[in-house]
């Protein structure tokens, strides 16, 4: 008999037949080196489903491969992670119905940040609430539509926050340093915390004084912004520890260590351009380490009550964990 993930690649290509990357998202090969903290979490993650159960936006700019909750959980137990943030990634546009199934396979130890437009409910939004969803994700990296610019920024930033504050939610953005710049007066001004994801995409080859940095640290400082210190390989081309990423994480966490939180960004997939590949053509992951990764963490926060802040304290505040 063939098994569910053989399934899924022949689903996959009969759905997106120009090109098939057959290959699964990675697991840890490293064993982790320190001692995680009881309730650990990563806190950005997502989930790509049969894409005859969970179709894709056909706007979409690029096709990953299947990531399911099993080994989502795979992974997390290698990595002693009890606890999940699963992320509406850009392919299913403001369908978060993939993200809710991986949610509900993890129960009680999972939250969700949801992706929404002008056709969402608040209906719907009373629904995702109750179901673990505690915020919405801008995209104006690989989200398609207006683009990674200031004015884009600033207009769905505004109906973002409108949309949310009743909820107590949070808005989490994937976006560069110059539009952080742009916006840092409505982060300071917002009604709700925001979050950037991936180092607020600074680059580690360009350390701790390019552009917009600065500006990143002190709205940490103000607490009205958490980072991620997710997805180093988005950061750093120094593999497979992404060294020269350890800068910008000492500089974020010494910022405001209250206002940090670590996350793998697995399955890992590619939105890179890449030649030949088109948005339909399916895209073989990043292969990465993600225990290797974590065993950074004690070198970016040597002190243990800091990483549990960033892997405990302070999800368990943003998204809503009991203790």
């Amino acid at each position: 008999m063939p098994k569910r993930r053989e399934i899924l690649i022949g689903a996959l290509a009969a759905a997106f037949g120009p090109r098939l990357a057959l290959a699964k998202a990675s697991q840890p090969a490293t064993a982790v080196n320190f001692d995680v903290p009881a309730g650990a979490c990563d806190c950005h993650t997502h989930i790509h489903g049969d894409p005859r159960e969970f179709p894709m936006f056909p706007g979409r700019v690029y096709t990953p491969e299947a990531a399911l909750p099993q080994e989502m959980a795979q992974l997390h137990k290698a990595l002693h992670m009890q606890r999940v943030v699963i992320v509406t990634p850009s392919i299913y546009g403001a369908d978060n119905a993939a993200t809710l199934w991986g949610m509900k396979a993890r129960g009680n130890d999972a939250r969700g940040v949801a992706v929404i437009d002008d056709k969402t409910s608040e209906k719907d939004l009373d629904a995702m609430n109750a179901a673990g969803i505690r915020g919405i994700r801008i995209n104006l990296a690989t989200g398609g539509g207006t683009g990674n610019t200031a004015d884009a920024a600033r207009q769905r930033f505004q109906a973002a926050a409108e949309r949310v504050k009743a909820r107590g939610w949070h808005i989490q953005m994937y976006t560069t340093l110059p539009v952080i710049s742009s916006i840092k007066d409505l982060v300071l001004a917002s009604p709700v915390p925001v979050v950037f994801d991936h180092f607020g995409r600074a680059q580690a080859s360009l350390g701790t004084t390019q552009p917009g940095f600065a500006d990143l640290l002190g709205l940490l400082r103000s607490g009205k912004a958490y980072v991620k210190i997710s997805g180093a390989y988005r950061t750093s081309t120094q593999a497979p520890d992404f060294a020269d990423a350890a800068p910008l994480a000492r500089a974020l966490i010494g910022a405001n260590p209250e206002r940090v939180v670590w996350g793998t960004d697995w399955p890992h997939p590619n939105s890179e351009p890449m030649p030949s590949y088109g948005p339909m053509d399916v895209r073989p992951f990043f292969s990465i380490d993600d225990a290797r990764l974590l065993n950074q963490l004690p070198l970016w926060a040597p002190d243990a009550g800091v990483r549990k802040l960033i892997l405990v304290d302070n999800p368990a505040r943003l998204y809503g964990f009991s203790a």
